[in-house]
């Protein structure tokens, strides 16, 4: 009964959180489109954020603006994104505009010399991703004799900034990794036809959208990004544009030799409601003294170690998760042939959860400062500000890793015949 009241407190709190006292100076946030993405982004997290406000939004119907403003607390409203962007009092800026804007506004944004958060998909395509996280517009040349340090920007893949994710990740070992499956889920009924998610123009389509999240997860398990997407198999509505696919199964092949696999719906059906990640691992020889329960291994035997780890809603895992680890143990005679059937089998597991950084156990991680109803993107927050601040940032998502997750896709667009996002037309960089 105490677990369950504590999870009901926890995820009322979720949508609840405290406000504290802001800080004498704290950073003034502009949001760029009123979206519905924003208050579980970042208007929620902001409230318990001593150091953020939420200062300003624009959108493009001023009507629209204003409404969002009130409903959502925030105190001023802009007559343009431009506006934001030029008013100096401004010091960071998140855009959870279509996927097709991304890399215009983040541009222009990181010129005007605004930190950047960027939602997902960072961009359209490998090009753009390239271009804004490896090239990114600097900022005009400032009159200030000691010149700040270039703008942050962040693509914001929240969900490796919660400590579960990192208490996942302390049971994989990249270069051991057999294979990984992925997969993530949207209810029918959540998008129309009619969604900015189906318009090939502004970036629609679900490998877009939800293989954002997938290809990244498959990128950071490996260590790396494929080598090659072997296959890709994708469906479209009806009734939508058929360049932008509604669904998505994909199989990657990894320089270790393991296959990724990934796939996604924007209108799933009842059954598939959690998001899942599953790894195997490559049978591996360890210590004795790490299996317990393997009784006295002779001198000419050795301990091979088959490992599963799962992790159940990896995308929203303060609402619940449970990571389980799968191990099976065999002793055998050192060198055998494969095939050769061990002298003693056993197995083991855990399940594991994680809701702020004390619980998972890992060193140099737990003093982190978090509480049990963080959502993941609170905990972005957090080392976004640390960033801006130019403290140190234990999680971070590297520009790298934002092209690395675009190449994944673009990879996918390629193995199932369907045209990659338009690259927008770069700006001039006077």
């Amino acid at each position: 009964m105490a677990t369950l009241f504590g999870a009901a407190h926890r995820n009322w709190l979720v949508n609840n959180p405290p406000t504290v006292a802001k800080s004498s100076k704290p950073l003034l946030f502009g949001i760029l489109g009123a979206a519905n993405i924003a208050p579980a982004a970042i208007i929620t997290p902001a409230q318990s954020h001593p150091d953020v406000i939420i200062q300003t939004v624009a959108a493009r119907d001023p009507a629209k603006t204003k409404k969002y403003a009130k409903r959502h607390g925030i105190p001023q409203t802009a007559q343009s994104y431009e506006d934001i962007l030029n008013d100096p009092t401004i010091d960071c800026v998140y855009i959870p505009l279509p996927n097709g804007l991304h890399y215009v506004w983040a541009q222009r944004a990181l010129k005007a010399g605004k930190h950047v958060l960027l939602e997902k998909p960072s961009v359209n395509n490998t090009t753009e991703a390239e271009r804004l996280f490896l090239s990114p517009a600097s900022p005009l040349p400032s009159s200030s004799p000691s010149p700040s340090p270039p703008p942050a920007i962040l693509e914001a893949a929240h969900y490796l900034f919660h400590p579960a994710w990192a208490l996942f990740m302390s049971h994989v070992v990249p270069s051991d990794v057999a294979s990984a499956k992925t997969s993530l889920w949207v209810p029918r009924w959540v998008f129309g036809s009619d969604d900015i998610r189906f318009n090939f123009e502004l970036g629609g389509g679900a490998l877009m959208d939800l293989g954002a999240y997938t290809a990244s997860v498959l990128t950071h398990i490996f260590g790396s990004v494929a080598e090659a997407c072997e296959t890709c198999e994708t469906g479209t509505l009806p009734d939508a544009d058929q360049r932008c696919d509604r669904w998505y199964r994909a199989r990657y092949r990894f320089a270790n030799g393991g296959t990724g696999e990934m796939e996604g719906d924007l209108k799933a059906p009842l059954h598939k409601l959690s998001p899942a990640v599953s790894v195997t691992h490559k049978p591996t020889v360890i210590d004795p003294a790490e299996a317990s329960g393997s009784g006295e291994v002779g001198s000419g035997e050795e301990v091979l170690r088959t490992r599963t780890v799962e992790f159940t809603n990896f995308v929203l895992p303060t609402i619940f998760h449970s990571i389980t680890v799968s191990d099976q143990f065999a002793v055998r005679q050192k060198g055998a042939a494969a095939g050769t059937a061990p002298r003693k089998t056993w197995k083991k597991s855990k399940t594991l959860k994680a809701y702020t950084w004390r619980e998972t156990g890992l060193a140099g991680l737990e003093a982190q400062p978090g509480e049990p109803y963080w959502t993941t993107y609170r905990f972005q927050l957090e080392q976004f500000v640390n960033k801006v601040r130019g403290r140190d940032t234990p999680q971070w998502v590297e520009g790298v890793n934002s092209v690395n997750t675009m190449r994944m896709i673009d990879m996918a667009y390629k193995a199932a015949k369907l045209p990659l996002r338009p690259t927008t037309v770069e700006e001039s960089q006077s």
